[in-house]
């Protein structure tokens, strides 16, 4: 690779990362004034929706539906943005999100992130996927102590997802406050930060909705 060829690589990089990073913003604006045509465009054309269902029509129905169900109003704080580039048109983040959300005479707070992977195509990037992982919702007055902290009104409580991405969490509680014995781990080689922390980890399957 010449001189130049490492030049435009490393704009190219520079580039891509802004464009992923404006994606959760423009989700987030796009969801929370209701505007589905903006919202599903940032998913690729043949984007799959579940239940045999696919592309940016059956996406758009599934938010239509989704929002009126359950929600009055809603917005969506955008947190901590991780990026981790497999190729120069694949990548992987982890986005935190702080959300809160009018529910009938409820008005419910949440706490969550989403495991995103991300697509060029055609030269514009895209979600190609977005798994939303659960720590908690609930009542603004009503701190979410104990188990199952997912508390939607009228909906029994239940289990989020938020540590099912990463063995870590499970590890660290099954020495029972134990110090690590073992020799620390080398720093997770570059773009590899994400892979690294998921330690071969399948994906968790988080309940989506309430």
């Amino acid at each position: 690779m010449t001189v130049d060829d490492a030049l435009l690589a490393r704009i190219d990089r520079l580039e891509s990362l802004d464009a992923i990073r404006q994606l959760p913003a423009k989700y987030s604006l796009a969801l929370d004034m209701r505007d589905g045509d903006a919202w599903v465009n940032l998913f690729p054309e043949d984007v799959r929706v579940g239940g045999g269902k696919q592309g940016r029509k059956a996406l758009r129905d599934w938010f239509d539906e989704t929002h009126s169900m359950q929600f009055d109003g809603t917005s969506h704080h955008i947190g901590g943005h991780i990026i981790d580039f497999d190729d120069p048109d694949h990548a992987q983040g982890v986005v935190y999100s702080k959300n809160e959300h009018e529910a009938g005479t409820e008005w419910v707070i949440m706490q969550m992130m989403y495991f995103d992977q991300y697509e060029r195509i055609d030269g514009r990037w895209y979600f190609r996927r977005r798994l939303p992982l659960y720590w908690y919702a609930t009542d603004l007055n009503k701190p979410p102590i104990g188990q199952r902290k997912m508390r939607w009104p009228g909906v029994p409580p239940y289990e989020g997802s938020f540590h099912d991405l990463f063995p870590s969490w499970q590890t660290y509680w099954a020495r029972q406050g134990k110090p690590h014995d073992g020799p620390v781990d080398p720093p997770a080689p570059l773009e590899k930060f994400i892979e690294t922390m998921r330690r071969g980890a399948p994906l968790p399957k988080p309940r989506v909705r309430s």
